[in-house]
């Protein structure tokens, strides 16, 4: 039987918090790079190599993640995680090479790649006993965190040193953990609906067809992140170099593509109730399409930025969608496997727009985004009788 509404509201705000933590810690490191970077004197090259280990350790875990959520729970892990993700985010500034800084980099996005895991599992009960496309909603939590994170990090740069900083981060991500951890393992995990529908029965067995499913939804998790990682590495250089935007100006593009990207979030619920999960995945890559063509084409600074914005709407619920759809079918394993192919998808965006900037142009190598969400959309369409509510 599933828990009673009270319950259910409550895991839903644990959950919502967990996202947020997440995001927060996450973006407290990112800002503090070029300072870990000054501190272990590596080059753009090693700093990147080391970078990496963000990307391994993460990838890595995902996969073992979903058999640890199988085996001990996804309220379990989940905790678990936020508690190595606390404590290894205040290691980078420990670090004075690039080598070393690259090994604890493996534990933190470890811990990273493990709490995205089996939160987002979590929450795919929830949306299934629930019976509301209420997924969304934590991956704003996680954006707005990130805001936070950044913006507090850019604030106290200039009086903290990393270490404090980081060091900080550790101690409230504890204290955190350690109030709404709590309530989360006495909460239990959401049984759905007696009545639920059959799309809506607990996740199938990972068979040959149910992963082909989950892959499928994780290409158009891929697809999105690409974009992201896309837009976060390149749209600024885009503004500056090809539009002749000052450095402030440029910054504007990518935030707010991000505001963008959040409000796209918070509006999601009510968007997949009015739209469903077919029209919903279809309109959000048609309309990315359309605004990354215009991001990455338009002649003028603020037409580009319109782009980006329109992208960012259209962006902003393919990878909370295809992430809910894989753990619907196939529970924590297809949660990872969605996780993984979104990461990598992210992994690949930055370094492929690179090498396609050097053989074409920067404006041309950014329409592969555009590509890519059309992609995303016609895999949506293909699959709408697995994706539709």
């Amino acid at each position: 039987m599933p828990g009673t509404p009270t319950d259910l509201t409550r895991l839903r705000a644990v959950l919502t918090a967990f996202f947020a933590l997440d995001g927060f810690i996450f973006a407290g490191w990112v800002v503090r790079i070029p300072a870990v970077k000054e501190q272990t004197g590596a080059s753009a090259g090693t700093l990147g190599l080391a970078l990496l280990g963000v990307s391994a350790g993460a990838v890595v875990t995902m996969m073992l993640t979903g058999r640890l959520c199988h085996r001990y729970g996804n309220h379990q892990v989940t905790v678990v995680c936020a508690v190595l993700l606390s404590l290894s985010v205040s290691l980078p500034p420990l670090t004075h090479s690039a080598l070393t800084l690259g090994l604890v980099l493996l534990v933190f996005g470890a811990a990273y790649g493990g709490i995205n895991v089996a939160f987002n599992s979590a929450a795919v009960e929830l949306v299934r006993a629930m019976r509301r496309p209420i997924m969304p909603s934590f991956h704003a939590a996680f954006s707005l965190g990130g805001m936070v994170g950044a913006g507090l990090g850019g604030l106290v740069a200039g009086s903290l040193t990393p270490t404090q900083h980081l060091f900080g981060l550790t101690v409230l991500g504890l204290v955190v953990t350690v109030l709404i951890g709590r309530p989360l393992l006495r909460l239990q995990p959401p049984a759905p609906h007696e009545d639920a529908p059959k799309e809506e029965a607990p996740p199938r067995r990972l068979n040959t067809r149910t992963r082909g499913l989950v892959v499928t939804f994780g290409l158009i998790a891929l697809c999105t992140a690409f974009g992201e990682g896309a837009l976060a590495d390149w749209s600024a250089l885009h503004l500056q170099q090809d539009l002749d935007a000052t450095a402030g100006a440029a910054a504007i593009g990518y935030s707010c593509f991000a505001l963008a990207m959040t409000a796209g979030r918070l509006s999601g619920t009510r968007l997949l109730e009015r739209l469903g999960r077919t029209r919903t995945l279809v309109s959000g890559g048609t309309t990315a399409a359309v605004g990354m063509l215009l991001g990455a084409l338009a002649p003028t600074l603020w037409a580009a930025v319109l782009g980006f914005v329109i992208t960012g709407l259209g962006l902003a619920n393919l990878f909370p969608v295809a992430v809910e759809r894989a753990g619907t079918l196939a529970g924590p394993d297809g949660v990872a496997i969605a996780s993984t192919l979104g990461y990598g998808g992210m992994l690949l965006g930055p370094p492929a727009i690179g090498f396609m900037a050097d053989w074409y142009s920067l404006p041309a190598a950014l329409t592969s985004v555009a590509v890519l969400a059309a992609t995303a959309a016609l895999i949506g369409f293909l699959t709408r009788h697995a994706a539709e509510r």
